[in-house]
């Protein structure tokens, strides 16, 4: 079995997925290791890419965009790996990050999950791990947004989740917990998988030793559309299979008041992005 098994779920990101790959190849030193990568159904040269300039990565085409969940799971079953990286395609490894994963991942005995620091594209922390969403951080996270909520800890800590842009796990808890649940198409299925490794009785730790640049796509309109729907079908979801039945009705009334505020706002300031979304996200509440 080799040391590490690295999955990337790419969509239309070719110069991203290139420069992901590069370094992926340039920083990973000491480790026997597999690149895996999902293309989910690109139509930007994705695939001629990564087949003509990394011959070695195993590639898995999808004839549709299954989301994240599937696609990761399609590589998750193929894995070698004694542990296995989710990778975001819009990051960068530095530092040699992969071999200081692993062998931090070795120096605790009930680590199942752990997380490097990210970085944005000017080399500041980027915030990157959270506590889960119960109903008082819920209720806070949508009144005051994420500045109360992420972190990006100084030192190596027990966290309740790390951001799937960079998540290494070890097979063996895999097997055990099983993947990620692919009701979430995007947005929110790494926290319903440390949810469950955890309550596995595994850890979930951030160690900021090893440093990996993740150069967030999600400031376009579109993009931070993508991620409010997200959030407002897998919250509710996420609800529903781990908290009870007052809580979830109590999140989904929060969810929609949130919108109806929000698309009120939109029609006050003749904000397009804000109508547009938040209309679309009280629908999709249920």
């Amino acid at each position: 079995m080799i040391d590490l098994s690295v999955i990337v779920v790419s969509y239309n990101t070719q110069k991203l997925l290139r420069d992901c790959l590069a370094s992926i190849f340039k920083q990973t030193k000491d480790l026997t290791y597999e690149v895996i990568v999902v293309d989910n159904a690109s139509t930007d040269g994705s695939l001629p890419m990564v087949k003509k300039i990394f011959p070695k990565v195993l590639v898995i085409e999808n004839k549709e965009n299954l989301g994240f969940s599937k696609a990761n799971n399609q590589a998750l079953r193929l894995a070698q790996g004694k542990a296995i990286l989710l990778l975001n395609s819009d990051t960068k490894v530095v530092g040699h990050a992969l071999k200081k994963l692993i062998d931090f991942a070795e120096t605790k005995e009930k680590l199942a999950v752990v997380g490097p620091k990210l970085l944005n594209a000017d080399g500041s922390r980027q915030p990157s791990t959270a506590p889960f969403l119960k109903l008082p951080r819920a209720l806070l996270w949508l009144a005051t947004g994420d500045r109360f909520l992420y972190a990006s800890p100084a030192a190596e800590r027990k966290v309740d989740w790390v951001m799937g842009a960079a998540l290494l796990v070890k097979k063996e808890v895999v097997a055990k917990v099983g993947g990620l649940d692919e009701q979430f198409f995007m947005y929110l299925e790494e926290v319903e998988w440390c949810y469950r490794i955890k309550k596995a009785g595994w850890q979930v730790w951030f160690y900021p030793g090893a440093e990996v640049y993740h150069l967030v796509r999600g400031s376009s309109p579109e993009g931070k559309q993508r991620a409010v729907l997200g959030i407002y079908t897998g919250l509710p979801y996420f609800y529903g299979k781990h908290y009870g039945k007052t809580e979830l009705a109590v999140l989904k009334l929060a969810l929609r008041t949130k919108a109806i505020l929000a698309w009120g706002l939109g029609i006050l300031t003749g904000n397009r992005y804000l109508k547009e979304t938040y209309a679309k996200a009280f629908k999709v509440v249920g």
